[in-house]
């Protein structure tokens, strides 16, 4: 495994704390949460935060607990509610960015106010010398509604002064003005009012250094200071020349050739929107531009981001981590080791997502991922492969779309390197340009064939990123590449491979080239390259991927998750076996979900949904009738078929649904799939037309009642498929995570529906109920989500009173089946004590076992949901014919399951 034995959690249950559902309403479940069996609350981020965050991952201060969740006091009393319920708590950090807001992130706001020589200039990841000339040594600050020249003629900036500190306004944005670039307007204010005073504060503001050079980051913020301070206190003191002051920025803002000199004075240029994409010179998170990479791989920016919460963790405030988008990072290894270092034990996983075939990197000092691989996994045994073919002919017949899945991956990957990332791919373009130069074999290379390259060999990386590592040299940085591993080298040489066969008319010494300069770079901007297209790789990846291929290819949108592929059409007993033994022996503590706060669909969505593969024929009819009923409500051939494709398979795994919601999702798909509207460029006739279609289609009496009647015979197969994936997800190697209001039926889509308010009070109320229910009663009770609390709840007590089958020391190992229908069920011992068994494809087994049977470990065991004993060989139809799932546990030893008395 990838770290020693850690205080892992029993289970965890993930809260998202907003300013609706602060510290003090978290308080309020801790009873709830502790009597469902859960050991640890997973708190969302709630450092301090942009106002009205609905996330917390906008960090504004790293030193502060977030007001709106309640402030420090009620975070306090939070904690003394866990602790008194016996809860720990697992804490989201975010050390990859921070918010970009001036009025709120003191750091950045320094930045734009001191530009290269703020205390803060190497906080950020910012690129000062960036390809575009006009913006060295300056940020692009990519804000405006319009083109700046025609913003600053109309008059779309004013400036507004307290004190001495003047700050410039656009709309609701408000920047700070660089001291210096006063200093004509404090001169001329001096000569109005014949002030020798002013004129000394414009000259010093004018002399203030410039250049981050030896000591002058720490001069000038002292100097700063000082004048700020004293002329301030002068403009108090004497309202005549306060008066001359203001007078000057009037005329300033009435003016645009003045405010234009002024504006071109700042640390910052103020932009188009737009140009984000296209210039900007500071790394985001993905295409965030408000969100702004920070440089933690430096120990100063480290201490200073990770000081709150390390000193939480090591008073008992917290318990344990959960890291936020480690593939952001510059060097995760570096990052993850110096955060266990200060955090010693704790329990600790990362937000990794790993593509089939990819292990996570087992020097990483870490318990395991936040589960987006076992979550598809596990996804994928209700999957039925025989349902392949035919979906396929449905999909490609009914909607026309014949492009293959890889190919519309490789498309999308190359539209957003282009379209989204242009800035950072031209950075890197003009590294590999400055590495050219230095390597007379390649000198030749002309730039727009190695942009070319580039743009293909990042396209064509099967996974998120590498991890070539560079070594430090002089201030921190990069000098050398020090090797890659043979993972990352075979990761590169295929994508290499693949790139050159896509591109046969380039230069084949552009392959060599890259390869070169990826895996043996021997000078810091060679090894600065390595280290930057490894953090654009996972950004392109997740853009490409998960925020636009997902949204176009909808073959069977359950596979259409965080992590998965869409291609990979269900997943053998045996292949998952295999994957929980690979957990046992490698990440035993492993992080296990169904849902959470980023999966496109809910956990009992895709359980739905995943049925289709089992029916499609059925399929094929219903969707071809609704073509029917609903193609007369389509305006000049909108919506498109492959967005109504898209809408049938959501009303399956999510109805009932309201209109409202299923209307906020088609918008958000359809601009995520960028085809016919697209975030950037809204396009209003194909959104009106969609929004008008759902509406009619959802007052379509007739469509709703076939609609109704075709899920009719799904709902308890569905929610069989979700009993199984909930039981092997509390049994199986690793923790298992609940996302809040899972514990029952959950049908949420994609954020923000999947952050719709909790009602605990009901479910506080069904849990005290549960504990006084028959398993009969708990059944007839299905709608409201009885069984499926039930199987946590069961779960968790099986967990806690054989703690030695699970963890570290719990053992895996697969039962098989004999028997006709051997196929449908998965069944596997955990250590000496423990067995689940659930059944599989549930439709095509009809509730018909026949002689299936499968062989128990030695012993006596009784089932946890229903009391009953069995041993030696036990047949399917009798061990699953009350409950549609059976955990069991051996009677041998003193610790055994209540049974159904205790349900």
């Amino acid at each position: 495994m990838g770290a020693n034995a850690s205080r892992a959690p029993l289970a965890t249950y993930r809260v998202q704390l907003s300013a609706d559902f602060g510290f003090d309403r978290a308080a309020a479940i801790a009873d709830y949460v502790a009597a469902l069996g859960v050991s640890h609350l997973y708190a969302s981020p709630y450092l301090l935060a942009t106002e009205g965050s609905t996330h917390g991952y906008d960090i504004t201060a790293h030193s502060q607990v977030s007001v709106d969740r309640g402030g420090d006091a009620a975070r306090r009393r939070m904690n003394r509610a866990l602790r008194a319920q016996g809860l720990a708590q697992v804490l989201d950090i975010v050390p990859n960015h921070m918010a970009a807001d001036p009025q709120r992130n003191v750091l950045w706001a320094d930045v734009l106010k001191n530009g290269r020589v703020s205390r803060s200039g190497s906080f950020f990841d910012i690129d000062w010398e960036p390809p575009e000339p006009k913006l060295w040594h300056k940020v692009l600050v990519p804000v405006l509604g319009g083109h700046y020249g025609d913003i600053l003629e109309g008059g779309g900036f004013s400036l507004r002064r307290e004190g001495a500190a003047v700050t410039l306004h656009y709309e609701d944005h408000a920047f700070p003005v660089a001291p210096e670039s006063l200093a004509p307007l404090l001169d001329e204010a001096a000569t109005r009012a014949r002030s020798g005073t002013l004129a000394f504060f414009a000259r010093a503001f004018d002399e203030l250094p410039s250049e981050p050079d030896g000591d002058r980051v720490a001069a000038r913020q002292r100097d700063v200071g000082v004048l700020e301070t004293q002329l301030g206190r002068l403009l108090e003191e004497d309202a005549d020349l306060a008066a001359a002051v203001d007078d000057i920025l009037a005329e300033v803002e009435r003016n645009a050739e003045w405010m234009d000199a002024l504006l071109q004075r700042q640390h910052y240029r103020l932009a188009y929107w737009r140009l984000a994409d296209r210039e900007i010179n500071y790394r985001r998170f993905f295409t965030i531009e408000t969100l702004v990479g920070i440089r933690v791989e430096e120990r100063a920016v480290f201490d200073h981001t990770h000081r709150l919460v390390l000193r939480w963790l090591r008073h008992g405030d917290i318990d344990a981590l959960r890291v936020d988008h480690v593939d952001g990072l510059r060097d995760p290894l570096t990052y993850l080791q110096r955060l266990r270092h200060g955090a010693g034990d704790a329990w600790i996983v990362v937000e990794k997502i790993l593509e089939e075939g990819e292990e996570l990197p087992e020097a990483w000092p870490v318990q395991g991922t936040t589960g987006y691989d076992f979550l598809n996994e596990v996804a994928g045994l209700f999957v039925d492969p025989n349902g392949e073919r035919p979906l396929t002919a449905l999909y490609r017949e009914f909607t026309g779309e014949k492009v293959p899945y890889r190919e519309i991956v490789h498309r999308c990957k190359v539209d957003v390197i282009v379209g989204s990332f242009g800035g950072e791919l031209d950075q890197l373009v003009a590294r590999l340009m400055a590495a050219s130069r230095r390597r007379r074999r390649y000198r030749d290379v002309s730039r727009q064939e190695a942009r070319a390259a580039l743009i293909e060999l990042i396209a064509a990386l099967p996974v998120y990123r590498t991890y070539v590592r560079g070594e430090t040299g002089a201030r921190g940085v990069a000098a050398a590449v020090t090797g890659a591993n043979e993972a990352d080298t075979a990761v590169i040489e295929g994508a290499l491979a693949e790139a050159r066969r896509r591109r046969p008319n380039l230069d084949e010494r552009l392959w060599e080239f890259l390869r070169q300069v990826l895996l043996e770079g021997d000078d810091a901007n060679e090894t600065e390259f390595t280290m930057r297209f490894q953090q654009l790789t996972s950004a392109a990846m997740a853009k490409g991927v998960e925020d636009t291929a997902y949204y176009v290819f909808h073959r069977l949108v359950s596979l259409n998750e965080v992590g998965g592929d869409p291609e990979r059409f269900g997943v053998s007993p045996e292949a998952f076996h295999g994957f929980c033994r690979r957990l046992q022996e490698r990440w035993p503590e492993t992080l296990l979900t169904t849902s959470t706060h980023d999966t496109k669909r809910g956990e009992d969505v895709r359980a739905r949904i995943n049925l289709l593969s089992e029916i499609p024929g059925r399929w094929r009819e219903a969707v071809w009738r609704w073509f029917e009923m609903n193609d007369p409500f389509r305006r000049d051939g909108m919506p498109d078929r492959n967005t109504e494709y898209l809408l049938y398979q959501t009303l399956v795994g999510a109805w009932p649904i309201d209109e409202e919601r299923l209307q906020a999702y088609a918008l958000k798909a359809a601009r995520e799939a960028k085809q016919h509207t697209a975030w950037t460029r809204p396009n209003p006739a194909y959104e009106e037309a969609l929004a008008a279609w759902i509406n009619r289609v959802l007052q379509n009496g007739a469509f709703v009642a076939d609609l109704e009647a075709f899920l009719a015979p799904l709902i308890e197969p569905a929610r069989m498929n979700g009993l199984a994936q909930t039981l092997i997800k509390h049994v199986a190697p690793g923790v298992p995570d609940l996302y809040q209001g899972t514990e029952l039926w959950d049908l949420s889509l994609v954020d923000p529906d999947n952050r719709r308010p909790v009602d605990y009070d009901r479910r506080r109320a069904m849990l005290e109920e549960l504990e006084r229910m028959s398993l009969e009663d708990a059944l007839a009770r299905s709608d409201e989500g009885f069984p499926k609390m039930l199987v946590i709840r069961r779960a968790l007590q099986v967990r806690r009173l054989h703690p030695e089958c699970f963890g570290a020391e719990g053992a895996y190992r697969k039962l098989a089946a004999d028997g006709e229908r051997a196929a449908h069920v998965v069944a596997f011992a955990r250590g000496d004590g423990v067995v689940a068994i659930v059944p599989r494809l549930v439709i095509g087994l009809a509730g018909r076992w026949g002689d299936t049977a499968l062989e128990l470990p030695p012993g006596r065991w009784a089932n946890a949901f229903t009391g009953e004993e069995a041993s030696g060989a036990v047949r399917l139809e009798e061990v699953l014919r009350r409950f549609p799932v059976a955990l069991l546990t051996r009677l041998d030893d003193a610790a055994a399951a209540g049974g159904e008395e205790a349900v």
